[in-house]
Parts: structure tokens; C-alpha cells; sequence
């Protein structure tokens, strides 16, 4: 039975052969060819020895690769749904798709949720709600150390770093951020240029590479920073200690992704891996931290600075809080990354179950900053799984300040393509509602 489609495809190419050469049926040429190329595809996995299931079932592996390939697409669109599929189901993908293209986005007929079921969530409406505002949501991030503080949106654009993203998409996310009014994490990866050329506000994200800041033994460079960090683009900076996808990992980017754009943006040499270690060399401790942030605030000439985590250890949380109230050094902000978050690659046990979840690690920092008083002086940004108001109200209504997200505006940018100028902001960039401005 192993050898069944093998030998089957031999049979019938060589009844086709005898078909067309004997009865002079021309039209036994085409299967001739279908069933001889088969029989030749058999032949290699035969003889080949890289795989033992190619060699062991020959033809017929192919297929089953064939199937375990199509697989996801026929559980999506045949079997699951509309509230079915991870991580994002499919009528929250569908809802960044309608608005991306400007298209209706209303739904008849009513939830199709279970609101009585275990884990149901909704939020309380007002019998007395409030005209709608037309200024949009925004928060002032800056603390008493800060002297240019800066009115960022509720909704901004999560780290993700040239070099992941293409320049094209890089563009294409500033370019709504501009437009937009909110904000456009770099990432980790640096500042490129693409970041620049559309002139929406940045947050620079600095990691343990230190890249677009860094001399050439990998270290933290104070004065490449400083000039970068004092363009007016650059509205905060946040240093990453660990992020919700792959917590503690760091990451490599290959050698053979390295471009000339990316070693200029990042500062490291081409033909080799740009390694971002898993932890910081310019402190170790909490207060080494809090010493960083401040360094890092004086250089960029007062801007908001502070720090993004997933955390992990409650205690190490405390630990830093401890040290904010001990040396009287407070970040500007604490970003609180969720341990589902979304990266391009990271190793199945960090993606399924290290990082605590947003939620959990939102309240902790809330709370804990609540209990050494430090609260009313330390902006909370948050970033996990958005795409509608209601993912961002939740989380709100949990201690969070502003929110940050990646993956719906990739989604975003799949399905809108272009930016034409007629295209109304909030349906081409924009995920979600009540931000306002226009492409």
C-alpha cells in the first residue's frame, strides 16, 4: 500500500504511451505526460535520503504535505466561525478589513455571542451620554522631571522595527501617524530614515542592542543618542526591558537580512547577525535603571522617558518600584506589554507560556503604583490584542492610560494597500474608532 500511487501512476502512464503510439489516440498524450511526470516525482523520493517519509511513501507524502498546507485556509473559511480562530477570530480580522477599505462595517440581526455564557464581557452604557467630543482622546505624558511633555493619543502604534516591517510598511505607518494625530513606536531596531521621511511623532524604543545608539563594541553611545533622540520628530523615548512575545530572549536578525539601510540605521556591520542580547549592559539593578531613564531624559533635552516590560516576577516589579521611591527618580510612563503579544519569530515555550498576560500584569503595575503613591505621577501605556474600542475600554477601565497596537494595523496595511487622499483616515490606518483626521 505504500507504493500504491507510485505504482498506479506507471500503470497509467504506460497504458497512455501504449494508447497513443498503438492506436494513434493523440489526445493519451496529455495524461502520458501528467502521469509520467508522477511517476517521476515517485522516482525521486525513492532515491532520495534527506526525508524517510518521502522515501518510505512515495507520491503519496506529497500529498499529505499538500493537505497539512491548505489545512489552516479550509479550517477557516470551511469549518471555523465567525468567532472562532486564534489569535484573532475571524469577524475582528474582517472588522480591520472593512474599515481599512472604507467599506460598511455595520452588522444586522444582533450579537452573535452567548451574553450569558461563563466569561461574557460587556460594558455599561449612560441613559445620559455626553455629546461626542471632536477634539479626539488625549493624554499629557511628562512628569515633574520632563520639560517638554507630549499629548499623545489613546491609540498609537506599537514597536515594530525596520528590518521586520519593510520600508514601504515602515512609510506607510508614520505616515498615518502623521495624518492621524497619534504616535509610531520604532521598535527596537532603531531610526531609520524610512521613520522619518513622513514626519509623524515618534516614540523611540531603545533595547539591549542599542541600535541607532550604540559605538562599535555594542554599547549604549550618549552622544549618537542626544542628536538623535533632540529631532523634534521624537516626542519620548522608552527603553525595552522585555516584550509580551518572547520575554527575556532577545532575538537575531540573520546576516543575509542585514541591508546597507539597516546597518546604517542600527549602527552594526554588514555580514554578520545582528544580535539583540537578552539583557542590558548599561545597568543591572533597579536603580541602575531609574539612572538610565534619567540619563536618557537629560540627553534628549527633557523629553518624556520610561520603560516597556511584560512582567514576569511580581517581586521584581516592587523591586523597582521600591528604588523609584528611594531615589526620588521618576520615569515618565511604564509601558506593560501582555504575554500575548505578537513578534515575527520566537520559540514555541515564550510564545505559549512565559510573560504574564496583559490583564494580570496591568493590574499589578496599577496597583503596585498605586500603593507606594507613585500612581498619580507615572503615565500606564499598555499593548496585548486590539482592534476595537471595546479591546481598549477594557483595558482602560483596568488602569491603563493609552494603548498601543501592532498587529491591527499590519492587518491594516494588508488590506488597504495604498493611501490614497480620499480615503478617511480611520478606515485606511486606523483600527479602531475616534481618532479622527484624514489620509
Amino acid at each position: 500500500m505504500r507504493y500504491l500511487v507510485y505504482l498506479l501512476s506507471i500503470i497509467l502512464a504506460l497504458i497512455s504511451v501504449l494508447l497513443a503510439l498503438l492506436l494513434s489516440w493523440h489526445w493519451a498524450w496529455w495524461p502520458t505526460g501528467v502521469f509520467g511526470f508522477i511517476t517521476l516525482l515517485g522516482t525521486i523520493d525513492l532515491v532520495q535520503h534527506k526525508h524517510n517519509l518521502r522515501r518510505n511513501y512515495p507520491v503519496t507524502a506529497r500529498f499529505r504535505w499538500l493537505f497539512e498546507a491548505i489545512r489552516p485556509e479550509l479550517r477557516q473559511y470551511l469549518f471555523e466561525s465567525d468567532k472562532d480562530g486564534e489569535p484573532y477570530p475571524r469577524d475582528q480580522r474582517a472588522l480591520v478589513y472593512q474599515r481599512a477599505k472604507n467599506v460598511n462595517d455595520f452588522r444586522p440581526f444582533g450579537t452573535e455571542l452567548d451574553v450569558y455564557a461563563d466569561g461574557y464581557e460587556w460594558i455599561n452604557h449612560s441613559v445620559a451620554p455626553k455629546p461626542e467630543q471632536s477634539d479626539g482622546f488625549r493624554i499629557t505624558i511628562g512628569g515633574k522631571a520632563c520639560m517638554q511633555p507630549y499629548s499623545a493619543s489613546v491609540l498609537n502604534i506599537s514597536a515594530m522595527s525596520f528590518g521586520a516591517l519593510s520600508a514601504n510598511a515602515i512609510r506607510a505607518l508614520n505616515r498615518g501617524a502623521k495624518l492621524g494625530g497619534f504616535a509610531h513606536d520604532t521598535g527596537e531596531g532603531g531610526l531609520s530614515n524610512h521613520h522619518r521621511e513622513n514626519g509623524g511623532d515618534l516614540i523611540w524604543e531603545i533595547g539591549s542592542g542599542y541600535f541607532g545608539c550604540r559605538d562599535k563594541d555594542g554599547k549604549f553611545d550618549p552622544e549618537w543618542f542626544a542628536k538623535t533622540s533632540r529631532l523634534d520628530q521624537v516626542k519620548m523615548v522608552e527603553i525595552k526591558l522585555s516584550q509580551g512575545a518572547k520575554p527575556g530572549h532577545g532575538g537575531v536578525l540573520p546576516a543575509a537580512k542585514v541591508t546597507q539601510e539597516i546597518s546604517e540605521a542600527r549602527g552594526v556591520p554588514m555580514g554578520q547577525d545582528c544580535v539583540s542580547p537578552s539583557c542590558h549592559k548599561a545597568f543591572s539593578t533597579p536603580e541602575g535603571l531609574l539612572r538610565f531613564v534619567q540619563q536618557l531624559r537629560e540627553l534628549s533635552g527633557g523629553k518624556p522617558t520610561g520603560f516597556k516590560l511584560c512582567v514576569g516576577h511580581p517581586v521584581e516589579f516592587m523591586a523597582i518600584a521600591k528604588a523609584i521611591v528611594s531615589t526620588g527618580i521618576l520615569p515618565d510612563f511604564i509601558v506593560v506589554d501582555g504575554g500575548e503579544g505578537g513578534t515575527g519569530a520566537a520559540p514555541y515555550e515564550l510564545t505559549d507560556h512565559v510573560g504574564t498576560p496583559l490583564r494580570e500584569g496591568l493590574v499589578l503595575v496599577r496597583n503596585v503604583l498605586v500603593g507606594t503613591g507613585l500612581r498619580q505621577h507615572i503615565q500606564i501605556g499598555a499593548s496585548g490584542k486590539i482592534v476595537s474600542d471595546c479591546n481598549l475600554a477594557s483595558n482602560l477601565a483596568l488602569g491603563a492610560d493609552w494603548y498601543n497596537a501592532a498587529r491591527g494595523f499590519m492587518f491594516s496595511l494588508a488590506a488597504c494597500r495604498t493611501f490614497p487622499s480620499r480615503i478617511p483616515l480611520k478606515s485606511c490606518s486606523d483600527v479602531t474608532r475616534g481618532t479622527g483626521g484624514t489620509v
